[in-house]
């Protein structure tokens, strides 16, 4: 490991506190150092009061940051003698302790401080800094992990054993160093949980983290503890994906998100002794939060090995409880015999998170096994942090649940004009979207954990199959499908219409549909509150000269919905069509054409844009706002509707 501290760039950090986020998100930006939210530091300064008077401050970061893009507002200024005095106490529950620490913060609008504040206060350094390294934490994490720390650090390090964070870590602590000199520490080791550095200078303390790191990961490779891994072959089946995801998402009583992980590191793990390995527990005591404490392990059978671990759970839950409320047994991951595992969350946020916590963890697991056995903490040990009232405060953080979280639409004709608008919309109210376009763009307009963009020719099965099978592996399933891809092909009369024009019509604005269809039904029955929404248009009820290929294939498009709807709603799955008419905020309504064709009509481009029966202007929002209604509650009784969206036109322009 090597230090990322660059001289000339600290020079720009002129006060501690800036400095303070400078080397924190050196730390944070390392994955292998802390994970999403983990680890914390602090620095210890001088603010002036209201009167005048010179307090000495720690700034300890605040809860709910994240060290790799923390600012100086996520630090929490506290008193540095009401955390002293703190220190002194005997006895102090988390509760009041977060309450007392919130009393002694200078700033009120701050965040709460760490849990571990105290803890920072006692350290007797300007800066401290703490990592739950991987390194470290896989040699704590094996058997006679303490004697291997004094081996790797000698008398250098100050080894701490596993005890509950907050006040009784800050305070076994406080009571451990009382006759020590700190001055000949390089570092503390906190068994099961991380490593603490400090010093007055940043860069020291800062780049002491990466000497202890680096020597850590030295001893791993110098003991053989380094993986080999060769390319695996995963044989995860698309239908038994969404299978699983059902089964979990009615497990947890809501939608929710399924990621695949088939990388080799994934599927390598997956095809060692799991019974033995993956069921002992998390790396660190904090990941159970996100993770429980072991995996569901899913054979040939998943839904009886689902039961079994339910059973399990809770029986992991009447062994230890005193008089904590049982959480939602589900699983919050699974090991897929085999072919890799999936990480479940509420969202792509939530499942992304535990797939990267599993990745540091598997390979730590490996590592420690060929140390000598992978060790975790009891599971007494695991479920007093898993029921930490604290911890369990920051889950329920936050207002309701948007209406689509953890459903999965798949939406054509993404890339621009209404698809874009209803992909949009779609994620904004809390869906994983996957968009499909033939413009290559696509990809790049939609690039991000919870929103996919496909590059896709609706015409050929092969390229839709593939989307799906993308759509699958990254969230679980499909929910919601919006068929909206089309193409306008006028011709002046019957008699001119060629064969091009009328087949690729055809192929575009009706047969690509019918394939959409037949490729995502078997993933829409097993959906949840499963919705297909025809994106069609107003020529067929109301055709126009001019138009005859576009006009026949939406009818037909049309039809294909009826009869969809008919087929699929046995399964649940609703199917509505609606018919947008004179929307003009898309691609082919450019500035010329608009004012021609308002021209055409002696209309002024405004007049045009507005000439329906409530002289109001359609927009792609506006459409994309009935496709969330038709997916949604709204449409939740309701199938084989078509409804116009138009603005009440008695005529077609």
């Amino acid at each position: 490991m090597k230090s990322l501290y660059n001289d000339k760039e600290a020079t720009n950090y002129k006060t501690d506190l800036d400095l303070r986020v400078y080397t924190s998100r050196l730390l944070g930006q390392d994955s292998s150092l802390v994970l999403h939210g983990g680890g914390n530091t602090s620095v210890k300064s001088t603010a002036t009061n209201l009167f005048g008077e010179e307090e000495d401050i720690l700034y300890v970061k605040g809860s709910g940051w994240d060290l790799a893009t923390i600012e100086a507002e996520g630090f929490a200024p506290v008193k540095m003698d009401m955390l002293l005095k703190m220190a002194e106490l005997k006895e102090l529950n988390d509760p009041d302790m977060v309450k007392y620490q919130r009393l002694a913060m200078t700033n009120p609008s701050a965040p709460n401080p760490s849990v571990e504040a105290i803890l920072h206060a006692i350290i007797p350094f300007k800066f401290v800094d703490h990592t739950h390294t991987d390194a470290v934490v896989t040699i704590t994490n094996t058997e006679g992990g303490e004697e291997k720390i004094k081996e790797l650090y000698g008398d250098k390090v100050l080894i701490i054993p596993y005890i509950m964070p907050g006040f009784v870590l800050a305070k076994l602590i406080y009571d451990m160093t009382r006759d020590i000199d700190w001055n000949e520490l390089e570092g503390m080791v906190l068994m099961n949980h991380g490593l603490f550095t400090f010093n007055d200078d940043a860069k020291k303390s800062y780049e002491k983290t990466i000497e202890l790191v680096d020597k850590a990961e030295k001893y791993l490779a110098d003991k053989g503890a380094v993986l080999d891994i060769k390319e695996q072959s995963p044989h995860a089946d698309l239908l038994e994906l969404a299978q699983i995801r059902n089964e979990i998402s009615t497990l947890k009583g809501h939608a929710t998100l399924s990621i695949l992980n088939d990388s080799k590191e994934a599927v390598n793990f997956s095809k060692q002794n799991i019974e033995q390995i993956a069921t002992q527990g998390p790396l660190t005591p904090d990941h159970v939060i996100r993770t429980k404490r072991i995996p569901a392990i899913l054979g040939e059978d998943f839904k009886s090995d689902l039961a079994n671990y339910i059973l399990d759970y809770e029986q992991y839950f009447q062994n230890n409880k005193t008089d904590e409320t049982l959480l939602n047994p589900a699983p919050n991951f699974a090991i897929l015999k085999g072919n890799g595992t999936l990480s479940f969350g509420k969202n792509a946020k939530e499942a992304n998170i535990i797939k990267d916590i599993n990745d540091h963890t598997f390979e730590a697991i490996l590592k420690a096994e060929k140390l000598g056995g992978y060790k975790a903490l009891s599971a007494a040990n695991i479920f007093e942090v898993e029921y930490w009232s604290l911890e369990q405060a920051k889950l329920k953080k936050g207002g309701s649940a948007p209406e689509f979280n953890g459903k999965v639409a798949l939406v054509t004709g993404g890339a621009s004009g209404i698809g874009l608008a209803i992909a949009k919309m779609l994620n904004a109210k809390g869906c994983a979207v996957v968009v499909l376009d033939v413009n290559p763009e696509v990809q790049n307009i939609f690039n991000k954990a919870d929103m996919i963009g496909i590059k896709c020719d609706l015409t050929s099965s092969e390229d839709i199959k593939n989307a799906v099978s993308i759509a699958v592996k990254n969230f679980g399933g499909i929910d919601i499908v919006v068929s909206n891809a089309g193409i306008f092909t006028p011709s002046e009369n019957l008699d001119s219409l060629s064969d091009d024009n009328w087949e690729k019509s055809m192929n575009i604005n009706l047969t690509a549909h019918q394939k959409l269809i037949k490729e995502t039904a078997p993933f829409l029955k097993l959906g949840i509150d499963s919705a297909i929404v025809m994106v069609a248009s107003k020529n067929f009820p109301a055709p126009g000269k001019g138009a005859a290929a576009y006009s026949v294939a939406k009818a037909g498009q049309t039809q294909l919905a009826r009869i969809a709807a008919l087929e699929l709603g046995e399964f649940g799955v609703r199917v509505n069509t609606l018919h947008p008419h004179a929307v003009f905020d898309t691609a082919i309504w450019t500035d010329e054409v608009l004012a021609n064709r308002a021209k055409a009509y002696g209309m002024s481009v405004e007049e045009y844009k507005t000439n329906n029966v409530l002289k109001t202007e359609i927009k792609s929002d506006n459409v994309a706002e009935l496709v969330c209604a038709m997916a949604g509650k709204a449409f939740a009784k309701t199938t084989g509707s078509q409804v116009a969206i138009d603005g009440g036109s008695d005529r077609i322009i």
